[in-house]
């Protein structure tokens, strides 16, 4: 059965088209952005419940490439590639991991959290990377003249290209903001032999210089303005409705910074709607940190207008962004799903951390945001305890030590709630046990 994909103008008043193998990132006609648009109508052809049968088949099996939690949805991806270019590390196929303990403490029955950085380099941004460098590497065998794929990037979209380059053999170009990401952060890309250029700004700063040299049509961008990139990332709903049997939860929240990945998660479930797989839509919640929240502050005038802002630092380093360029995107997505806009504070971002993982999580301080937003949000009963709620978390917490170490050593600006330091003693059995009898009744009253 022949399926098809094309890119399209958001804009309803333009809706140009072009074909995926072309480079461009804006509509030549309106300047807006583009989204990747399928015949809907062949895909019709397949009912509901044979798609289901079929993504069930293919779920984390051994048959290239539909192993992948992205590419076992090819049809629905990039119908037209063929297999032999599709670069995968078998991304996607990520646990729900189901948050009882941490649910049972801020007052919220049915929690589960998606936990996205379970995959290659760490980071969710691995489900938009396989398909884009895919598609570069269709474009580079057609006779495309790309060299190099480059992006700007607060850390984990650096990672996620440099590796999948890696694998395909392209060179990668990744612009980072100087001092301003995490060790573990800086050091992928590296390992992974991109070509690494440390800028003295921030990443609106990156942005601006990246998308003026990938005016080059031999340089590919690879920023989330590129919609290749939302159709990996849009699995990330459709891949929770399936782990649920086929049901859709009632809430889900996900932290924005460039808000490509908000406009994503919508285009899955809507896809699943339009194809009847499901009919119904979770409201949508975007977290934002404060220092970098010009969604929400938009959001607070019912979207009537947007300023950028100058985000200021954050330990929520990967969405400290005061221009996102996707705003347009997840607007829309934003009220097709009854979506919520909220921010949290640096303390209630590193506290809300720190508690998740004290109930079994090792969080990311983006997922911090999500969970804090997450808790403001129950306690002003704009969700209720009886619904079910997941929570998206977007990168591995190993990719963040360094936070949780100054956060439990108390080098914050501010007192870390939960902090946890290790006890010194001597190696002595008494002072073990003299400290072990004090822990455990402090652990035992706390817990009382």
């Amino acid at each position: 059965m022949s399926y098809r994909a094309w890119f399209q103008c958001i804009n309803e008043g333009c809706r140009a088209t072009y074909p995926l193998n072309e480079i461009i990132y804006r509509c030549r006609n309106c300047g807006s952005l583009l989204e990747v648009t399928h015949d809907l109508a062949a895909l019709r052809q397949r009912d509901a419940k044979a798609w289901m049968k079929l993504f069930e088949e293919r779920y984390k099996s051994n048959t290239w490439p539909y192993g992948s939690g992205v590419w076992g949805k090819k049809e629905w991806i990039l119908p037209q590639i063929a297999d032999d270019n599709i670069v995968s590390m078998y991304e996607g196929g990520t646990n729900l991991f189901w948050a009882e303990r941490f649910g049972k403490v801020i007052g919220v029955d049915d929690l589960w959290v998606k936990l996205c950085g379970n995959t290659h380099s760490g980071s969710f941004k691995d489900l938009g990377m396989t398909v884009l460098v895919s598609q570069v590497k269709q474009m580079i065998s057609e006779g495309a003249p790309i060299k190099a794929v480059a992006c700007a990037s607060t850390g984990d979209t650096s990672a996620a290209l440099a590796v999948y380059c890696a694998g395909a053999g392209i060179p990668a170009i990744v612009l980072l903001p100087k001092n301003k990401i995490s060790i573990a952060q800086l050091v992928q890309p590296i390992a992974n032999g991109a070509l690494v250029l440390s800028l003295d700004t921030d990443f609106d700063g990156c942005m601006k210089v990246v998308q003026e040299i990938t005016k080059d049509d031999t340089i590919y961008l690879a920023n989330s303005m590129n919609s290749l990139r939302i159709e990996g990332q849009k699995t990330v709903g459709i891949e929770i409705v399936q782990q649920f049997d086929w049901e859709c939860p009632d809430v889900i929240v996900i932290p924005g910074g460039n808000l490509g990945n908000v406009s994503a998660l919508g285009s899955g479930l809507l896809m699943m709607r339009d194809l009847g797989l499901i009919t119904s839509l979770p409201r949508i919640v975007v977290a934002q940190a404060e220092r970098a929240n010009p969604l929400y502050r938009s959001y607070l005038k019912h979207f009537d207008s947007f300023e950028p802002m100058q985000a200021q630092k954050t330990l929520a380093s990967a969405i400290q962004i005061g221009n996102p360029v996707s705003y347009e995107k997840a607007v829309r997505t934003l009220r097709q799903f009854n979506g919520i806009v909220e921010q949290a504070t640096e303390q209630e971002l590193a506290d809300a951390a720190a508690l998740g993982d004290r109930t079994g999580m090792f969080t990311c301080p983006h997922t911090g945001v999500a969970l804090a937003v997450l808790i403001k949000l129950l306690k002003a009963d704009k969700i209720d305890k009886s619904e079910r709620v997941v929570v998206i978390s977007t990168a591995h917490g190993l990719k963040f030590a360094d936070f949780k170490v100054r956060y439990h050593e108390g080098n914050l600006e501010f007192p870390s709630q939960y902090a946890n330091q290790p006890i010194e003693l001597p190696p002595s059995v008494a002072a073990v046990k003299e400290a072990l009898a004090h822990a455990l009744q402090k652990r035992n009253k706390t817990d009382a």
